[in-house]
């Protein structure tokens, strides 16, 4: 194992417990590079918002989110056009992009979440989250999928909405940690009904009410899970059994966090090594239904549910 390939793995295994545990199931190659373009995200994420792997480090801070992104940009550009790269990270991106010949314009979409961190972008309505959880999360979806060497298009759509619904769940979870960034993903729209503000959320008087509008956000990922499943039919069973078992262990934190109600913010909401051993029993076999019975289904329709841009 190289330098490169190692930085991945280890970014993985830190960076994100739930998604780790999936991604043992890929054959060597495709979690590799899997890996790969996960540290790659997660070490951008960590840049804008100052921490390391998700967390608060206690190394001061000089430069702003703006000069952050613009350092970003210019290096994932440079990276892009093939310049050699100095930094890991960096070499390990570049190295996923042109392996997989992700397209630029996947890159782009995925730098414009930051974009929308940085401006202080507001959420007024359920598309605008949408659109957010879109560019932080579904186009990575989009990318993890060419990795396991997905292109057509219907495809990549369902790997887009389980990206969704992945950061619909992140978001419902993270609620309280968001507003420590000065950042409030639920719709206005959805708060007011309920007499909310995006600065009235961390009041602890309001969480029952917090509590209602981020059950509805759960309820809102499900079409998005549930699009997902039709995907696996696509992808070799290995692959199809790591999706399936992220899937599982997402959309389970989703549920805990709404069965909990106001006191889902009390301690951080985790799936337990049982639990991730039962849902990855279960995402096999949800794995060898799709690559038998599901490839001779038609895809089941996606009406209503937010798409993706194309760019393929």
């Amino acid at each position: 194992m190289d330098a490169i390939t190692h930085l991945g793995r280890e970014s993985l295994e830190q960076g994100s417990r739930s998604f780790a545990a999936a991604a043992r199931l890929f054959p060597a190659e495709t979690r590799d590079s899997a890996s790969l373009l996960y540290a790659a995200c997660r070490y951008f994420d960590d840049v804008i918002d100052g921490q390391d792997l998700g967390f608060f480090h206690d190394r001061a801070v000089t430069d702003s989110p703006e000069q952050r992104l613009r350092l970003l940009e210019e290096k994932t550009s440079l990276a892009l056009r093939g310049e050699s790269m100095e930094e890991p990270v960096f070499q390990a991106f570049q190295r996923v992009v042109q392996d997989h010949r992700i397209p630029q314009a996947c890159v782009m979409d995925f730098l414009q979440g930051f974009r929308m961190d940085v401006q202080e972008h507001t959420y007024d309505t359920l598309d605008d989250t949408l659109q957010y959880s879109y560019h932080v999360a579904g186009v990575v979806g989009v990318m993890m999928a060419m990795v396991m060497g997905v292109r057509d298009a219907d495809i990549l759509d369902r790997a887009c909405d389980l990206g969704i619904a992945f950061q619909l769940t992140n978001i419902s979870r993270d609620v309280m940690d968001d507003l420590e960034l000065g950042r409030c993903y639920l719709p206005a729209e959805w708060l007011d009904e309920f007499g909310l503000r995006h600065d009235t959320v961390n009041d602890p008087a309001n969480r029952a009410a917090v509590a209602r509008v981020v059950q509805r956000l759960v309820q809102t990922a499900e079409p998005y899970y549930a699009s997902a499943i039709a995907g696996l039919s696509a992808l070799p069973f290995r692959s199809a059994w790591a999706i399936a078992t992220a899937r599982g262990v997402y959309r389970d934190i989703g549920t805990k966090v709404s069965h909990r109600g106001a006191d889902a913010w009390d301690t951080r909401v985790v799936t337990t090594r049982k639990r991730k051993l039962y849902l990855t029993a279960r995402g096999c076999l949800r794995a060898l239904h799709a690559v038998s019975i599901g490839r001779l289904r038609p895809l089941p329709s996606r009406a209503g549910l937010w798409t993706r841009p194309r760019h393929l």
